[in-house]
């Protein structure tokens, strides 16, 4: 077999290459790769904080644990709730509030910014804010009072188990709708104008022209944003853990992240925590595995 040989300014290419990447390879081994393998040797161990002793290893004995804890499963289930009623929502609605703004003639970079400015803010500060807004005497009550004609009634945002979870909803969407309607926008930019030229001579609708045209050739940028989406929802933390600290039950908005910050850091068991974020590292992998073998985005073409 005859080898492909190379030429000077091909090999010289390829070492300046590999010399810029030097940097982001040593970045992410340090603070990805690194900590990936280190939680999985702890996973097997019974390491616990603030203890003398040297971790024992226990092989599979934190995840047969886990499997049989009602407290883990649980977690899966607040996890499995928030992720979708919170990734449904981003993606179809980013969908929907991007085309009505690219569809503007007036106003649309006013929009854009009023849509992306709650994703400047820290989670922190954006959990600090709806905590006031659901307060008994505050925005949401009133809202809703005044929609349903119940005034004075307060709906229990950190009571109920339903209304909990759907706050914790609300806020992340708040936050992060106006980051994935600016990626959904750009995507939308990119397709050529002479193609919606083409189809308003034919005769198309709009909702034709957006399902037969836009759609389509919006599939990849859709894919990225079903991605990002489901990622950051399932590795959802601060508003869960800020709302607690505020009163609200446990129990219904327990997810694996908060689940693992408890075992880990308030209760001491390091080794049980680290087979926890194993888990949620293989959930997160599989569903992103199904999310690209089920989108056929490998050709786009103009």
């Amino acid at each position: 077999m005859q080898r492909i040989r190379r030429s000077p300014l091909k090999k010289q290419q390829d070492r300046w290459g590999l010399l810029f990447a030097v940097p982001a390879l040593i970045f992410f081994s340090v603070f990805s790769f690194y900590p990936i393998l280190s939680a999985l040797w702890t996973g097997f161990t019974n390491k616990q904080a603030l203890s003398l002793e040297r971790p024992k290893f226990v092989g599979l004995a934190n995840y047969v644990y886990l499997l049989q804890s009602a407290d883990f499963w649980n977690s899966m289930r607040a996890t499995a709730v928030f992720t979708l009623g919170t990734f449904s929502a981003l993606v179809l609605l980013s969908l929907l509030l991007s085309a009505l703004v690219s569809g503007l003639h007036r106003g649309k970079k006013f929009y854009q910014l009023a849509y992306y400015s709650p994703a400047v803010l820290s989670s922190v500060v954006a959990a600090t804010i709806w905590l006031l807004i659901f307060d008994p005497r505050g925005l949401a009550n009133q809202a809703v009072g005044a929609v349903m004609n119940t005034p004075g009634v307060d709906y229990d945002w950190f009571i109920n188990p339903f209304m909990e979870q759907l706050s914790t909803m609300l806020v992340y969407f708040w936050k992060y709708i106006g980051y994935f309607v600016i990626i959904c926008i750009a995507g939308m930019a990119s397709i050529p104008a002479s193609i919606y030229e083409a189809t308003r001579l034919d005769g198309a609708t709009k909702w034709q022209t957006y399902w037969r045209i836009t759609f389509p050739l919006l599939r990849p940028t859709v894919l990225l944003v079903s991605v990002m989406s489901m990622l950051q929802c399932l590795r959802t933390f601060s508003v869960q853990y800020l709302f607690t600290l505020g009163g609200a039950p446990l129990a219904a908005i327990n997810v694996i992240t908060l689940n693992i910050y408890f075992t880990g850091i308030r209760y001491y068991r390091i080794g049980r925590a680290s087979a926890m974020s194993i888990i949620l590292l293989i959930i997160m992998v599989v569903l992103t595995w199904v999310q690209f073998r089920g989108s056929r985005t490998d050709e786009v073409t103009y």
